[in-house]
């Protein structure tokens, strides 16, 4: 078969990529760092898993950030907050519709029991996968592990940095929740006594005067971010 033409614009005599945004979207799932991953439901790598994505829309996207929110709206069926972008990626052999493509990827973290996505456009299901337990999943299509690799490192390079997850947690929240969402993210335990010296040291919490959380043991006292 004749190879594939590149894809062009009317007047330009360069060739285009194939454009698209894909989405690393992730949250803590019964403990556990875990990625939404969606099943396709079409070819290329029909009933594969992969990070829910499409193509740029030159006549629908003022933006890339406009794109990555209306592929969410699509495939998602939900909004994202607090998208970042991670990552462009690009090459001849990583699409078989294109000779050449160019991916945007983004990424979010959401709590599980905030959204309710449900599978949209050219998806058959969406699940949550335990990122230590993607091996297991069966095929990830396309480059998409080394993108889901790529987000998972950069967040737990973050929050191990002490670029904390504030858009995850609630507006306030006691330094016991706090460690526990960190220590989720990043996969193993925290010292809370060196943990709570570089919050107070970095001066990255504002203690919110006379609020506590009440439960089973003594009270807690509440913090925002600063």
């Amino acid at each position: 078969p004749s190879p594939k033409r590149p894809m062009s614009v009317p007047g330009n005599r360069y060739p285009m990529p194939f454009t698209r945004v894909e989405l690393a979207v992730m949250s803590i799932v019964e403990g556990r760092l875990a990625i939404l991953l969606g099943l396709r439901a079409g070819p290329p790598a029909r009933g594969q898993w992969a990070l829910p994505g499409g193509a740029l829309r030159i006549d629908l996207d003022a933006s890339l950030e406009a794109a990555a929110q209306r592929v969410a709206r699509e495939r998602l069926t939900v909004d994202l907050p607090f998208l970042r972008q991670l990552q462009t990626v690009g090459g001849p052999a990583r699409d078989p519709r294109a000779p050449w493509a160019l991916s945007v990827v983004y990424r979010a973290l959401v709590p599980a029991d905030a959204i309710a996505p449900v599978a949209g456009k050219r998806l058959e299901a969406l699940s949550w996968v335990a990122v230590d337990e993607l091996a297991r999943h069966g095929t990830i299509a396309f480059d998409h592990r080394s993108l889901i690799d790529a987000a998972v490192q950069t967040t737990r390079s973050d929050i191990a940095q002490l670029h904390l997850p504030f858009e995850y947690l609630p507006p306030s929240f006691t330094l016991g929740e706090l460690q526990a969402c960190c220590e989720a993210f990043l996969g193993h335990g925290l010292d809370k006594s060196s943990f709570r010296r570089k919050l107070r040291d970095r001066q990255l919490l504002v203690e919110l005067e006379g609020e506590m959380r009440t439960g089973p043991f003594r009270p807690a006292q509440l913090y925002r971010k600063a």
